[in-house]
């Protein structure tokens, strides 16, 4: 089945361990499309275990794009991502599929289709000398130092968040005010929202939690351990955003032999289910426009939208 008016995009959002990605591939199977990865772990060559990032043969069933495509010293931004998946959807556009974008990052689906906010440049020497303060600050201490100048930006990020804190310190630094004074300006949006079907993921949550933990093991016996171990050995910034995925950290200190493998485990699996309830929360709070589906009805479900997507499209 070819793409036809009115189906420019399917967006498929979720929590974690949810089956986001067996959905998308079964529904690129039916409908001549391309998995798209809108999840900002997923695109680290170096994690594709840890991430849950789809297999071998996984990507070989349907054709996938921005997996796997950055190296883990890169600092990923949703800019750049937005800038790559715009290139993306223009050439499966233009090969007459349909594109399908899959994951669990709020911010990518929303500057997705609402694009980004228009903050001027920071200049690489405000960029730099920030990054040298940093260097031996806690992360709760480039949070205190954004309270004291955007309260309003620091309110809404986690202090365990040094590389989003330490953004908006660099954008006050150069332009004189908060990150939020920049909010409600926005541009370069791929996605119309209005062309797109969208829908969030809703398992159960005892299901859910028991698929998070299942997984995790599942991904150990897979060799996450080495998987980590090597991206340890390359003896990246800590701060980096691949260094602090769900189960990164931890591992690294049991091979450090500061904790034991099973205690890392378990941090591993309680960082990820409390990722699963910040995902749940923001796409409640923050993406209202996405429908919340069961796991088992959303292939029907995503249907049935794309149906009503395509009559409405005649009849204007």
């Amino acid at each position: 089945m070819k793409k036809t008016a009115g189906r420019r995009a399917i967006l498929i959002a979720g929590p974690t361990a949810s089956g986001k990605s067996a959905l998308a591939i079964r529904l690129a199977q039916r409908l001549d499309g391309v998995v798209v990865n809108a999840d900002s772990m997923q695109v680290y060559r170096d994690l594709r275990i840890i991430t849950a990032r789809p297999s071998v043969a996984e990507e070989a069933e349907v054709p996938h794009r921005l997996f796997g495509h950055v190296d883990a010293s890169e600092n990923y931004s949703v800019a750049r991502w937005l800038a790559d998946v715009g290139r993306e959807i223009s050439a499966i556009e233009a090969q007459g599929r349909l594109p399908i974008l899959v994951g669990g990052t709020g911010l990518y689906f929303r500057a997705l289709t609402e694009g980004l906010s228009d903050i001027p440049p920071v200049p690489d020497a405000v960029r730099a000398e920030l990054r040298a303060w940093a260097e031996d600050k806690t992360a709760e201490d480039i949070h205190a130092r954004l309270e004291t100048v955007d309260p309003t930006t620091a309110a809404r990020l986690r202090p365990s968040d040094p590389q989003r804190n330490l953004r908006a310190l660099e954008v006050f630094t150069a332009t004189g005010q908060p990150l939020s004074a920049f909010h409600d300006s926005r541009s370069g949006a791929v996605l119309d929202r209005a062309e797109c079907v969208a829908v969030f993921l809703e398992p159960d949550r005892e299901v859910l939690r028991q698929r998070i933990d299942a997984r995790f093991d599942a991904m150990m016996a897979m060799g996450a351990g080495e998987e980590v171990e090597a991206l340890m050995l390359r003896g990246l910034d800590p701060a980096l955003p691949a260094m602090r995925a769900h189960g990164v950290p931890g591992l690294i200190r049991a091979m450090r032999n500061e904790i034991s493998v099973a205690e890392a485990v378990a941090i591993g699996k309680a960082d990820t289910r409390r990722y699963a309830k910040r995902q749940h929360t923001w796409f409640r709070h923050q993406a209202p426009a996405f429908e919340w589906v069961g796991v088992e009805e959303a292939e029907r479900r995503v249907g049935e939208l794309m149906l009503q997507q395509e009559q409405l499209t005649l009849r204007n």
